[in-house]
């Protein structure tokens, strides 16, 4: 299963990073972005919540009403227990914001993909020695495509997926620079439109990332 959402993101080239959104609004918004070509969404955990159960039954509801349709993961991941409770609601992979060894070690453990967060050169060669199968360049938008490209120089064997500040303007020259896949957030699962109930907003929104990214070309 791991090969198999890893070669998901490899040819969508993107995950829907969905972040405060309850799980009562999850179901009409994982709809409307699959209805724009999405097929891997994250549900990142809420740190500073009291507990994360409303994280989890998000989760939970998109693995088992779209389970032929989308590959759902958790992200913001901070701890080997909050890695084995997202597995348990039903995440198929593991995105943290940082490079923790016992996150990837309990990640791998459970035999699911492992993406921690990453900047610098020492920060994603220390993520591909744990384990990390794709490691999260973050923040991408500031960063650039050019240090997707630097990166790319010395750690080209590592698969690298740029995050933050990703927009359908600038999505394809990620991928051009060498970034297997992108990570978007607000400017595709935007918590507004949900409240609003402009779901037909984001499936066209969700339809400009991935026309952008099925368009372009690597190098």
């Amino acid at each position: 299963m791991k090969e198999q959402i890893l070669q998901e993101i490899k040819n969508s080239r993107i995950i829907a990073i969905v972040r405060g959104i309850s799980s009562h609004q999850i179901t009409d918004l994982a709809q409307a972005l699959y209805q724009g070509g999405i097929t891997c969404i994250e549900v990142t955990f809420d740190q500073a919540a009291a507990d994360l159960k409303d994280n989890l039954a998000a989760i939970e509801r998109i693995r088992t009403q779209f389970d032929e349709k989308l590959f759902v993961g958790a992200g913001t991941v901070m701890s080997g227990n909050q890695v084995e409770l997202a597995v348990k609601a039903g995440a198929e992979y593991i995105i943290s914001p940082n490079v923790d060894a016992d996150v990837i070690r309990r990640t791998k453990k459970m035999d699911k993909l492992s993406i921690p967060g990453a900047m610098t050169p020492t920060e994603v060669a220390a993520a591909s020695f744990w384990g990390a199968d794709l490691v999260k360049v973050f923040p991408a938008g500031i960063l650039g495509p050019d240090y997707i490209t630097a990166l790319r120089g010395p750690l080209k064997q590592i698969p690298l997926l740029a995050v933050g500040g990703i927009s359908t303007e600038n999505c394809a020259s990620f991928i051009r620079a060498g970034a297997l896949g992108v990570g978007c957030g607000g400017k595709l699962a935007s918590p507004a439109l949900v409240e609003e109930k402009q779901f037909n907003v984001i499936t066209r929104i969700a339809g400009k990332y991935t026309a952008a990214l099925t368009d372009c070309q690597t190098g």
